[in-house]
């Protein structure tokens, strides 16, 4: 399984920015997808993740009505809209899988560690101007 995030750049304080996660190889639907951030001196940082069929949410409180992350299943994507965007969003961005059974369609606080995941991709720099 390969991912690839995209979609960074640099915004102002207040701005949007939407990453996208591309997954390969197909199918794609039995991964949950979380995203990551990593700012300069400081450890990876779990901000959100949904589930297989994208029923379940759950996002780190600092994002919490900031972000929304969404699927495409169809396209193999994740996206995260990143709103009212400040500048300690600056981060580089990642996103990761972690494979599961279909009967397991919900995430929660436990999907916060990277170690339940099982395959990641390169980041994609975020840069918030104040």
């Amino acid at each position: 399984v390969q991912l690839q995030a995209s979609g960074g750049g640099l915004a102002q304080t207040g701005g949007s920015l939407r990453l996208s996660c591309a997954v390969s190889p197909r199918p794609f639907g039995r991964y949950a997808v979380g995203w990551f951030r990593q700012a300069p001196g400081k450890e990876r940082e779990f901000v959100a993740v949904i589930s297989w069929s994208g029923s379940s949410t759950y996002y780190v409180d600092s994002v919490q009505g900031r972000f929304t992350v969404s699927r495409d299943n169809a396209k193999n994507t994740v996206y995260l809209q990143m709103n009212s965007l400040k500048p300690e969003d600056t981060a580089v961005y990642y996103c990761a899988a972690a494979e599961r059974d279909y009967s397991t369609d919900y995430v929660s606080f436990t999907d916060e560690s990277p170690d339940k995941y099982d395959y990641w991709g390169p980041g994609t720099q975020v840069t918030v101007s104040s």
